[in-house]
């Protein structure tokens, strides 16, 4: 038999939405809530649109469980054209607007609580010009994709910025990464796992054990 507030969270996440509204058309998302008291919202970012990212992306769960293990509401999302998500891939820039739609959705359903983002790849990206507008409490990329950003800087002074980063990352490479973050004038902490790919096969713990070591608890 389910204790009473087993059955609180359960009739809590039948409750939530599976989309909501967004800039070109609903957006599918996933939500998840801690075992206790929320303490936080995080919003994921998965990888390319165009390359098979989507929510279910394994480094974009593995987020989602971090952050929901630290106490917060954890939100997945499709970019626009993945999955259920309508409209079309619009090179970042609606992309941006895609989180910044699920963002503001989030805040308003769970008001008065710190924002986390997280985001993998292109998915760390679209976070990062997002925590430029957004300013959360933190904000953990992986493997970034360094490629797609513009030259002005990203100046992230009030947030809590970890970078984690495999050394053996043939897609986002750790030299492009390097070069990127010493260009900053506020750079993230970095976590550099020996010999991890760009999707971390049978590295998935240590990213998870990085963001946990890096973070104290609330």
């Amino acid at each position: 038999m389910w204790s009473t507030a087993s059955s609180a969270a359960a009739i809590l996440i039948s409750a939530l939405p599976e989309s909501i509204a967004g800039p070109a058309g609903t957006l599918q998302v996933l939500t998840e809530l801690p075992d206790g008291e929320p303490q936080a919202v995080a919003v994921i970012c998965h990888p390319h649109p165009l390359h098979g990212g989507s929510l279910n992306n394994k480094i974009v769960h593995q987020l989602a469980r971090t952050f929901r293990g630290m106490g917060a509401v954890s939100v997945r999302f499709n970019f626009r054209g993945v999955g259920d998500s309508k409209g079309n891939y619009d090179q970042g820039y609606g992309e941006l607007q895609d989180l910044l739609a699920v963002v503001a959705w989030a805040t308003q359903h769970w008001p008065g609580l710190p924002l986390w983002l997280g985001g993998f790849s292109f998915g760390g990206f679209i976070a990062v010009q997002a925590a430029t507008e957004l300013n959360p409490q933190r904000l953990v990329t992986v493997a970034p994709a360094v490629n797609y950003f513009p030259d002005q800087p990203v100046t992230l002074a009030s947030t809590d910025w970890l970078l984690i980063q495999g050394d053996a990352d043939d897609i986002v490479p750790w030299s492009a990464v390097q070069a990127w973050v010493l260009r900053l004038s506020t750079p993230p902490a970095l976590t550099l796992i020996s010999g991890a790919s760009h999707f971390f096969h049978g590295r998935l713990n240590e990213l998870r054990q990085a963001a946990i070591d890096h973070y104290p608890p609330m």
